[in-house]
């Protein structure tokens, strides 16, 4: 039995609240297929022949070390001189490889990272399909993970897989997949967090909804608590595990800590509260820092176990011979040591590289890292054959990019749009800092961690010109197909650089023809 109640003309005639929380586009397994499709392709691009080269390439030469270091003492050990040739000639599981001296290693990287490349040492052995195993699970999750989090963002399902393929055919993101780098497990936690954050924003507007419900028409001074924040707890452990990978994670740490108090000062205005400010610094900025930089700091903290627990890490007995604070264990004197000169180290690293870059050129693609190249003969058909692990971006992907980029920022800052705004702190956190290191030796490459973010905002781009819902048949029909002509493009370009992405063997002068800028040799 149903009851019809009939409400007042004047109740008829007050518009309805605009719901806080969005609901998302579709639910179970429909809002899974395209991700999932899209993962599936990545992890086929990332797995086949992921131990092509054999050999130890770029800076695998110190991190396949490292992390057999881990595997077998808990800390970094100085290697014996020719210790790749070692590793390359004996094929040998991970605890039958004595490739050490006695003497400890300093290191400037926290152990996080070389733990993930441990990880498939461990599981398949000292080999270059072992060491670059779990880089490649991350790869590969974070494909699924970036559909995932911009399907969130965008209420999308459609934008969320398209920024998912993009991710997947782009090259940076598939070297750094395929290589025992740090750079990968880095922009996977950062990711996570990013997600992690999203999910926080949706609870509490969730709550906000059912607080204004309970509240409706009293006045509003700060607003309600929101009560414990699991999501947002989980983004600040998975910061601490970035900044566990490399250092350059604490931009993140500090922009998205402040964006995760922006939005709920967003969410205090639309509920009406009448000192949002008051509000956000007495109810929300204390939750915030401890979740985000105090589990943070303890999460950090717990990467640095095996120097820890160990004896004969680098400077881990420098407290026992330097007066300290008496409150502060000796162990936790000896690491603040070793962070402060780790800290020297990256602040006057300036030494010569020939594929040095400056941050400026790295969403141009113009100067990218050449992790391996060999002249081999008489295996290509030709007489001249060329074989190259070259960490270019899919260019179709970074040059649509820099448009891209200007567009959400028109929509973040004109539009006013949160979406926009997410992802170019996002990105920013991971370019702009660089800028302060001008005259530090980096490398391209390091832009791998903003490559989600980047692929988040193309998508949202190539959706805004294949038009929205309320935008004319013709206007549509014109928008799908460029838009649709773009994507295309982009699957092709990805086909034609594959081979100096993933080290095949190819004619001299098929190689070059993939060089178009001078500055990629």
């Amino acid at each position: 039995m149903s009851v019809t109640v009939e409400l007042p003309a004047a109740a008829e005639a007050t518009p309805p609240v605009r719901s806080l929380h969005r609901p998302m586009p579709s639910h179970g397994l429909r809002g899974w297929v395209g991700p999932l499709l899209v993962t599936i392709l990545a992890g086929l691009l990332r797995f086949v022949n992921l131990g092509r080269p054999d050999a130890i390439i770029f800076d695998e030469t110190y991190y396949v070390k490292d992390a057999l270091a881990l595997l077998r003492f808990g800390y970094e050990r100085q290697a014996i001189d020719g210790a790749d040739d070692v590793i390359l000639a004996q094929d040998a599981p991970w605890d039958q490889l004595d490739i050490f001296k006695d003497a400890a290693s300093f290191v400037v990287h926290p152990p996080l990272g070389k733990w993930v490349i441990a990880a498939g040492e461990w599981a398949f052995g000292v080999v270059p399909f072992g060491w670059r195993f779990g880089v490649a699970v991350l790869g590969t999750l974070s494909v699924l993970m970036t559909a995932r989090i911009i399907r969130r963002l965008t209420r999308s399902d459609l934008v969320g897989t398209v920024a998912g393929l993009l991710v997947a055919l782009d090259g940076l993101h598939l070297v750094m997949s395929r290589t025992a780098l740090l750079d990968m497990t880095l922009m996977f936690f950062v990711l996570a967090a990013f997600g992690f954050l999203l999910l926080d924003r949706d609870a509490v507007r969730r709550r906000a909804d059912a607080w204004r419900t309970l509240w409706e028409g009293n006045p509003v001074i700060l607003g309600p608590g929101f009560g414990l924040r699991p999501w947002r707890i989980a983004a600040g452990v998975a910061l601490g595990l970035a900044c566990g990978v490399k250092w350059s994670g604490l931009w993140y740490v500090a922009l998205f800590g402040l964006l995760t108090v922006y939005w709920d000062l967003q969410v205090r205005r639309e509920l009406g509260a009448g000192r949002p400010f008051h509000a956000v610094l007495v109810r929300d900025a204390i939750p915030a820092f401890l979740s985000i930089v105090g589990v943070g700091s303890v999460a950090y903290l717990a990467t640095w176990t095996g120097w820890l627990v160990t004896e004969g890490g680098y400077d881990r007995d420098w407290a026992a011979t330097n007066a300290g604070w008496p409150l502060v264990p000796d162990a936790l004197r000896s690491l603040a040591e070793y962070h402060r000169a780790a800290w020297s180290f990256h602040v006057g690293l300036d030494s010569p590289h020939s594929y040095r870059s400056s941050a400026w050129s790295w969403p141009v693609m113009s100067r990218p890292t050449s992790f391996y190249y060999e002249s081999p003969t008489g295996v290509c058909g030709s007489d001249r054959c060329a074989q190259e692990v070259l960490a270019l971006g899919n260019p179709l992907i970074w040059w649509a990019g820099l448009l891209a980029l200007l567009h959400n920022t028109w929509r973040a800052v004109a539009g006013r749009d949160w979406r926009s705004g997410a992802l170019l702190v996002g990105f920013l956190a991971g370019w702009l800092p660089w800028m302060v290191f001008h005259g530090r030796t980096i490398f391209t490459f390091y832009a791998i961690v903003y490559v989600p973010f980047l692929a988040g905002m193309l998508a949202i781009s190539l959706a805004s010109l294949a038009g929205g819902p309320d935008a004319t048949a013709t206007r549509r029909q014109w928008g799908i197909l460029a838009a649709g002509t773009v994507l295309l493009l982009i699957v092709v370009s990805a086909w034609f650089f594959l081979p100096v992405w993933t080290g095949q063997v190819m004619p001299y002068d098929r190689w070059d023809w993939r060089m178009w800028m001078p500055t990629w040799v």
